[in-house]
C-alpha cells in the first residue's frame, strides 16, 4: 500500500482543485486525484492561448467570429480550452470577467453572461462552470444580478473582511481570499516564509475571521454563505494551512502540488491538524480549534493590528453602486495595494491576449 502523501491529506480536509489549465497536467495526476475545480485566471488563459496544440482551435474560432472583435474569439476560446478538462475533474471548470473592467458594473455583466453562452453553446451547464468576479462595488453588484440569473459566481481578488462580506450579500457561491500577495510569487523578499503559516503567517488571521464571520452569518440569518477557496500559495505547508484553519476548498499551482504529492505524510511533523470536510459547510461547521483564538484579535496586515469584525459584518457593502466597499478598501492600504497590483498582473494578460487575437484576426483577414 502506498504511503498516504500530504496531497491525500489535504483532500481529506477540503476539495482539492487545480489552478492550472493544462489538460496534460490534469490527466496526468489520474487516477492519483481527480481535481474538484479548475481554476484560471488571464494568465493562464493567455498561456493556454498562445500554445502550439491551440493554434488551429485559434485560426478555427477567429473566422468564425472575425466580425464580433477580440473579446468574442477571447471568450469562447477561454470557455473552449476549459472544456478540454471538463471530463477529467469533478467540479466546475472557473473563468474570470476582464480585470481591466473591475470597476465597470455593465461591462463586467456583460462579459460573465457572454461567458454564460459560451459555456452553453459548448454543451456545459451552469453546474459545471462559475464566472469569476473581481471584489470591488460595482463588479459584485454584477455578481448580485448573475446569481439571481442562475450563474454561479466567485469573488476573487479578495483581501480583507469586507470584501468577503459584500461577497455574501451578492450570494457568490465561492470567495477566493489570495493567501499570498500576488507580488510574493516574484519577489521572495515579499515572500513570509514561516515555519507554521496556519498561526504565523501574516494573512492566517484575516482567512480564520472571515471563515469565523460566515458561521456567525448563517447562524443569524440562515441564508447559505460563500464557500471559502483559498488561492495564491507558495509552499507546500501553507496549502496545509488551509486545511488546518477550515476553508473548504484550496485552487493550488501545478507547482506545488507537485511537491504535496511528493511528501509522505507524517502527523508528528506537522504544527497542527486539521478535520475531516464536512457534509454542509456551514450547518455542521468546525469549531475554530484554541491555537486559532488568538488569530481572531488580531489583524498584522492594518497599520493598528486590530480586528474589528463586528462593525464591518453589519455593513451593506452593495449600496449606492457598492460605494462603502470601495471605501473599505481605500480604508485598508494593504488590502487597496494587493487589489491593485493583482489587478494591474492580470490586466496584463488580457492585454497580450487581446495582442493574440488581433494578430490572428489580421491573419485571417
Amino acid at each position: 500500500m502506498a504511503p498516504i502523501t500530504w496531497l491525500d491529506k489535504l483532500e481529506e480536509e477540503l476539495n482539492v482543485d487545480v489552478d492550472w489549465m493544462d489538460p496534460e497536467y490534469i490527466k496526468s495526476m489520474l487516477p492519483k486525484i481527480k481535481f474538484h475545480d479548475q481554476t484560471s485566471n488571464q494568465l493562464w488563459v493567455d498561456i493556454q492561448l498562445g500554445h502550439e496544440s491551440n493554434a488551429d482551435l485559434l485560426k478555427e474560432v477567429t473566422k468564425e467570429l472575425k466580425d464580433q472583435g477580440w473579446l468574442a474569439i477571447y471568450t469562447r476560446m477561454a470557455v473552449l480550452m476549459c472544456k478540454k478538462n471538463i471530463d477529467n475533474i469533478q467540479g466546475r471548470v472557473l473563468l474570470q470577467t476582464l480585470p481591466s473592467k473591475a470597476y465597470d458594473f455593465e461591462a463586467t455583466l456583460a462579459h460573465a453572461r457572454l461567458y454564460d453562452a459560451e459555456f452553453k453553446r459548448a454543451g456545459i451547464s451552469r453546474d459545471r462552470f462559475c464566472i469569476k468576479i473581481p471584489s470591488t462595488g460595482p463588479a459584485l453588484n454584477a455578481a448580485k444580478i448573475l446569481q439571481e440569473e442562475g450563474i454561479q459566481t466567485l469573488g476573487t481578488a479578495l483581501f480583507g473582511v469586507p470584501q468577503a462580506v459584500a461577497c455574501s450579500q451578492a450570494g457568490c457561491l465561492y470567495i477566493s481570499p489570495y493567501y499570498n500577495e500576488t507580488q510574493a510569487h516574484d519577489d521572495p523578499k515579499l515572500w513570509p516564509n514561516v515555519k507554521d503559516p496556519a498561526t504565523q503567517h501574516p494573512n492566517s488571521p484575516r482567512i480564520v475571521q472571515i471563515l469565523e464571520v460566515y458561521k456567525k452569518l448563517y447562524k443569524e440569518t440562515g441564508r447559505e454563505q460563500p464557500l471559502v477557496k483559498n488561492a495564491s500559495f507558495i509552499s507546500p505547508e501553507e496549502a496545509m494551512a488551509a486545511g488546518e484553519m477550515g476553508c473548504h476548498s484550496a485552487t493550488i499551482s501545478h507547482t506545488v502540488l507537485n511537491e504535496l504529492a511528493s511528501r509522505p505524510y507524517d502527523a508528528s511533523s506537522q504544527p497542527g491538524h486539521g478535520e475531516p470536510k464536512r457534509a454542509h459547510a456551514y450547518k455542521d461547521a468546525r469549531v475554530l480549534p484554541a491555537r486559532f483564538e488568538p488569530l481572531m484579535a488580531i489583524d498584522p496586515l492594518s497599520p493598528e493590528n486590530k480586528a474589528e469584525l463586528e462593525k464591518a459584518a453589519h455593513v451593506d457593502y452593495l449600496a449606492n453602486s457598492g460605494k462603502k466597499l470601495d471605501e473599505a478598501i481605500a480604508a485598508d492600504p494593504e488590502a487597496a495595494k494587493r487589489l491593485k497590483v493583482a489587478l494591474d498582473l492580470f490586466t496584463g494578460g488580457e492585454n497580450r491576449s487581446k495582442e493574440k487575437v488581433e494578430k490572428a484576426l489580421k491573419e485571417v483577414a
